[in-house]
């Protein structure tokens, strides 16, 4: 891929992104603008001269295949140094026909208006036919429209470093999140057991070992969240490797945060705990920022 050659490393793209170039070929000036947005797939307009109308599946081709998300905008003009108004391509014989012509109109109304020069000018038919070489214009059309995927792809690679970055800082706190839910787990399951002796002695109960293993195993069975965290952490894993995948890579990370928020919920709906549910809020929180942000990758 041209971009990973140019900037020597894999990163998020975003899918928001400019280029422009003039190109000054031997047959003309190219102009080529492209305005990239976010959008759920690729949509591609294109909006060319008439001249270069012919090349407009190559040009889609081109785009699509370095581009694979977003709503694209690609304007190309080519302005033709043939069809300048210079002296020097008048063709004197037909500049000459052409006066006769007016002197011969003019004999049967009396009211003409002089010709303006530039009007003449502009009459294809006096000038000197140097038609375009459109092969020569094709692969003038294919350097540059490459140089200008390049220069927008470049500029959608700057922006997916900033995401890149608050999606790691983003990873990090959901790190610490499932650190102190790991930490607090064997301190709930000590305060719950000092909570059914304590009840059982309040009540006059004898404590009965077999009781309280069953109490024991109905709340760790109720509160065991620890599959939930692991798979919270193998998530974590598998976003950051994604970050660093060549490719399209925005639909596989909204999938990520998709299993993120499935075990947040789970985590919540398991929780005894104010701590451990407060927890689960925070992850909720972060993953959804994650979500917005993920939105504006390719």
């Amino acid at each position: 891929m041209a971009l990973k050659h140019r900037i020597g490393y894999l990163m998020a793209l975003s899918m928001t992104g400019f280029s422009f170039k003039e190109a000054d070929t031997q047959q003309g000036i190219l102009l080529l603008e492209f305005r990239s947005l976010n959008n759920r797939y690729l949509e591609l307009q294109v909006k060319l001269d008439e001249s270069l109308r012919s090349f407009e599946p190559m040009i889609r081709d081109l785009i699509s295949a370095e581009i694979k998300r977003g709503k694209v905008d690609c304007r190309i003009y080519f302005k033709s140094k043939t069809h300048a108004l210079d002296v020097k391509n008048v063709d004197p014989a037909k500049l000459k026909q052409l006066a006769s012509s007016v002197d011969e109109i003019a004999k049967h109304f009396s009211h003409v208006q002089p010709i303006n020069a530039l009007d003449i000018l502009k009459t294809s038919e006096i000038m000197h036919d140097q038609s375009v070489d459109m092969n020569m214009l094709e692969q003038d059309l294919k350097k540059n429209l490459k140089e200008a995927l390049l220069e927008i792809q470049l500029s959608k690679a700057r922006e997916g470093e900033k995401l890149q970055k608050i999606l790691l800082d983003k990873l990090k706190e959901i790190e610490v999140l499932v650190g102190e839910a790991k930490k607090i787990l064997p301190i709930l399951i000590k305060d719950y057991q000092t909570k059914i002796e304590n009840k059982f002695k309040e009540a006059l109960i004898a404590i009965d070992d077999d009781r309280l293993k069953q109490e024991f195993l109905i709340f760790i069975q109720k509160m065991d969240i620890d599959e939930e965290l692991n798979r919270i952490t193998s998530h974590i894993d598998e976003v950051r490797r994604l970050l660093k995948t060549d490719g399209a890579i925005g639909k596989k990370l909204d999938f990520m945060m998709q299993e993120l928020n499935r075990e947040a919920n789970t985590l919540g709906s398991k929780s005894i705990s104010p701590k451990t549910s407060q927890i689960s809020v925070d992850l909720k929180v972060l993953i959804e920022q994650m979500r917005e942000q993920i939105q504006n990758i390719e």
